[in-house]
Formats: C-alpha cells, structure tokens, sequence
C-alpha cells in the first residue's frame, strides 16, 4: 500500500485488487494503482494503474473491451462507494491512454466507469501502463480533508454492435420464439407472452441496439472480490454459503460442487477454485453485483444475439452456431489452476448432463478456450462470449412475464440497499419473478443448451442452486 500526499490534506490511500473473472489464457490484471494530479479547485484526481489481458481483438465488426470502475472508502474500508468520473466521451480531457498498447477511453453518460478497448484493429495481449480515469471526488461529496482509499475492478466485457437478429431457431426447443428477426429498437417478437396480454414497454432491451456482454460467466473471485466491499449486514444477505432463510444456499465452507468460496466474518476467501464459474447465485444475487458494477441483467433476447449474432438462424442450434455437442468429461484436469479444462476435447465442448464419470459441476471460465481454438472449439457465441451455454445457467429477464415485460435496461449506478440489494428501478425484483434461466447447465440435458431453448425461460427460480449463476450487460454509450 503506497501513501501519497496531496494538496490540501487529502490523503489517498491506492490499494490494488486483482480481478479475477477471466478465462484460463486471458489473465486479465490491474495493478500499480495510485492517486496522481490532485486538483483541489476542480476536486478531482486521477487515479492511475496498469492494465492487461490475454486474447484481445479488435476488427471492423466487434471488440472486446474491459469495464474499469472505482470503489472508495473514506473510514478505513469498513463501508465502500462508487466512484463517478469526471467527464464522459471518448478519451476526455486529462484522462491518459498510458503507454503501451493504444487503447481508447470511453465513458458512458452516468461516468460510473469506462470501457477500455483497442484503439485500432488488431489482436492479442492488451499491456497498458500508466492509464488515468480522472475520478471527480467533489461529485461524491468529499472535501480536501478527508482521506480515501481506492479499488480498481476490471471486468472483461464483448461489445454487441446494434443491428437485426433472428430470435428462435425454427427448431424444436421447448416453448421457442416463433422464428422473428428484430430490426428495430422496439420490435417484439412473437410466440414470447401469453396471447392478449401486454406487449413489453418500447424501452425494453430487445437486443437491437448495442451492449456489451461479460465475456464470462462471473467467477468465484469476482463475486468474492463483490462481496468483501460490503457491510457486514449487506454480507449476511448476500453470503451464498450460508442457508438463507429465503434463498437457502450452499450451507458450507467446505467444497461444495466444486464451489470453495468460505466466510465466517470479515472478508471472505474464493479458495483453491477462484477461476471457476460461480455457482450458489441466485437472482438476488446476480442483481446485487449488477448494481454494484454499475452493469445490468440482461434479456432474453440479449441472450439469443449473444448465442447467434446476425447470423441465420439454424433449426436446434447450440449457442457456438452448429448442432454438434460434446459433452465436457473428468476427471478435471489442472484443478483449480488457471488451465482448468475437462478430459475431453471437440466441437462443442459443453460441460453439461454431469452424471457418472461428467463432471457435474462447474468448470473454470472459458475452459474450453485457448488461444488457437475455433469458435466451436472453444463452445463460443458468435462473438466469443464463453459458455453461454452449460456450466451455469444464464439469469436474463424474461418476456414471458408482465414483470419482466417492464424492465427498462436502466443500467445500475454502484450502489445497493443496506442490506445489501438491487435498487435499480424496474428491475425484476429479489423474488425473481421476471426472471427466468437460459442456456443450460452443468446439470442439464443437451436440450436445454439450444441457443433458443426456453424451457425455464420465466422460471421464478428465487434459491441459490449449485447449477445456477449468471452474467451481466451494459448497454454500450
């Protein structure tokens, strides 16, 4: 921990935090975090770090990017809030590019954190130094006495461009979309609500216009990473390894289903399996870490452009754009490392139906994925969004129900409740009716991994389950 002393006596304190939430080659790694350029008049500083990751592409159709946010303390870390910059844009003034890879700064509207992405077209591993977000502290209400420590988190995100898409398949998935390609904003889609009832509201995210998607599903040391920022009264509610009176839960800190995350009281520990997929996760659950990284769930629909991407649409296609399925066995090899993978390699490699020798419970993020494996190869969405299908299941909103029918896509904005819940206005709320499961997972049947499967699609699924976990989006600025 470095202190740094500043102008008019504030005093920042830059902790680094690794963010884990990566697929096995892409370590993705913030480091080097300090406080730099203090303004008093202005009220801000920058907050300078390192960032890099493994397996980056930039070309004419997509990218991926990382969402960078802040979290500060100004009472010694018992209690954190988020961090709001200062201007928005693409590479605002006096926010830093660093050094290294050319990367562009892109702040959404709300400046609750910024995209960085590869500045021109290219591929491979992003090292950038000396980056700078300009944090506006008057803005959080902070005077040039206090004093404040800083986290940066790091979320690898996919960016979904705008443009039309099939929903369906023409297939034979349980209650599929009737097979509908969305071509503008506010298009529904048909056979997705019950016959005579509302149709969704026109601001809902029907997946036309762009957003970016994790390119993961959320890790056991990204949740960790989440849940160490908390009180402890919002820790009690979203502790998955409890048995919540409303949502029950793992009931351990021992190894459950391949899930090692342990806490007792202060902060809590991912254990041996940090790179794999989060399981417990209720909807609850997923929302509160929306709102907390100023992210937000996302649609059905979303989900079905994230499988599919502008492609043709293939009767019983999986989420890698094929019918062929290969079903991920054990024993796991490389256990908790940061190469996990399964015994068996091949097109469509899903770790799904684990019963006998399967694995039947999660596996590490992006498994499947090396650095010359093919889409299908890897079990990869059309733009390379891992294990939309398996694993865990998907969490979207549903357009199956009245509530779910009127979210917004309102993005969240890094706070929570007291203890410790989504506030996001026309959310799904913490019973998850609205809510639904998508995809697949590690104990599902190849069926249920249809790209357009909706077989679950509004299950009010409100218990945190060894199979479940999730996801989030943002719609792109």
């Amino acid at each position: 921990m470095r202190k740094i002393k500043v102008l008019n006596q504030l005093f920042i304190f830059a902790i680094y935090i690794f963010i884990a939430g990566q697929a096995t080659a892409n370590n993705i790694s913030v480091s080097n975090a300090t406080i730099t350029a203090q303004n008093t008049s202005a009220q801000t500083c920058n907050v300078e770090f390192d960032i890099s990751w493994e397996n980056s592409w930039r070309h004419v159709v997509n990218y991926d990017a990382s969402w960078v946010f802040i979290k500060y303390s100004t009472d010694g870390g018992n209690t954190w809030a988020h961090a709001t910059l200062k201007s928005s844009g693409t590479n605002p003034a006096n926010f830093s590019r660093g050094t290294g890879t050319l990367l562009d700064i892109v702040v959404p509207a709300d400046k609750k954190g910024a995209f960085l992405r590869r500045s021109a077209n290219g591929a491979g591993t992003i090292s950038t130094t000396d980056v700078q977000l300009v944090w506006d502290w008057g803005a959080s209400g902070l005077s040039g006495g206090n004093t404040a420590r800083v986290k940066v988190f790091a979320v690898e995100m996919v960016y979904m461009p705008q443009g039309a898409f099939y929903a369906g398949s023409g297939g034979t998935g349980t209650n599929e979309f009737t097979l509908t390609q969305i071509t503008t904003p506010n298009a529904g889609v048909a056979g997705g609500y019950p016959t005579g009832q509302t149709a969704p509201n026109s601001s809902w995210s029907n997946g036309y216009t762009a957003f970016y998607v994790m390119k993961y599903e959320i890790s056991q040391q990204q949740y960790v990473d989440f849940f160490n920022t908390l009180t402890n009264a919002q820790k009690t509610e979203r502790d998955i390894t409890g048995n919540h009176v409303t949502y029950s839960g793992k009931n351990s800190d021992a190894e459950v289903y391949r899930n090692t995350i342990s806490w007792s009281s202060g902060n809590a520990s991912a254990g041996a399996n940090s790179n794999v997929a989060c399981n417990y996760i209720c909807w609850a659950d997923l929302i509160a870490y929306a709102d907390w990284a100023a992210l937000r769930p996302m649609s059905e629909l979303e989900f079905e452009k994230s499988c599919r991407g502008m492609a043709n649409a293939i009767p019983n296609e999986y989420p890698w754009g094929n019918i062929v399925i290969t079903q991920a066995e054990g024993p796991v090899q490389n256990s908790g490392a940061v190469n996990e993978t399964a015994s068996t390699i091949g097109d469509g490699l899903c770790n799904y139906n684990g019963t006998g020798t399967d694995i039947g419970a999660p596996l590490r993020c992006g498994f499947a994925s090396t650095s010359d494996t093919t889409r299908r190869g890897a079990g990869a969405g059309y733009y390379a969004v891992m294990e939309l299908g398996g694993n865990v299941w998907e969490r979207p909103v549903t357009i199956a129900d009245a509530t779910g029918r009127a979210f917004t896509g309102a993005n969240g904005d890094g706070a929570l409740s007291a203890n410790g819940d989504a506030n996001t206005s026309n959310w799904p709320g913490t019973d998850a009716v609205g809510s639904g499961l998508r995809g697949g997972g590690c104990d599902s049947l190849a069926t249920s991994v249809y790209a357009s499967d909706r077989s679950l699609a509004d299950s009010t699924a409100v218990h945190r389950y060894y199979y479940s976990g999730g996801r989030c989006v943002r719609t792109a600025p």
